[in-house]
């Protein structure tokens, strides 16, 4: 939210200027509006997939995160290479994906091994009537 609240915080700031000036909308202004754009996109789908049932889905979505996680680090290297705390921060947002969806391989795996309730309901069932 951090990121998101900082770019948006220039866009607008670089946007009042330009207006001021009697320009248009400057390439700066356009990638900064960008870049709040996607962490918003990309924040919201991260707390939108922990309420997704189905763990597949959800690390596929948690891979997605990561990939723009960390193209947003990457394109912040290229663009802004001496703002190091905030290509750092966006490296964290990527890697706690990563981790996220690493860590749901080990629950899709438990959860491919266990039973849930309704096959233990049946089961019991089944076995009742022998």
């Amino acid at each position: 939210m951090m990121f998101l609240i900082y770019f948006a915080y220039e866009a607008f700031l670089a946007y009042v200027i330009l207006q001021e000036l009697g320009g248009g909308i400057d390439a700066l202004v356009a990638s900064r509006c960008a870049l709040a754009a996607v962490m918003i996109f990309l924040t919201f789908l991260f707390f939108q997939s922990m309420r997704i049932k189905d763990l597949k889905s959800q690390r596929t979505i948690l891979k997605g995160v990561f990939i723009g996680w960390a193209s947003i680090c990457v394109t912040l290297i290229i663009v802004t290479p001496d703002s190091i705390y905030f290509t750092v921060l966006t490296g964290l947002a990527s890697v706690i994906s990563l981790l996220s969806s690493i860590g749901l391989i080990k629950k899709i795996s438990e959860e491919r091994n266990s039973l849930t309730d309704k096959e233990i309901y049946l089961l019991q069932k089944l076995a009742k009537k022998k």
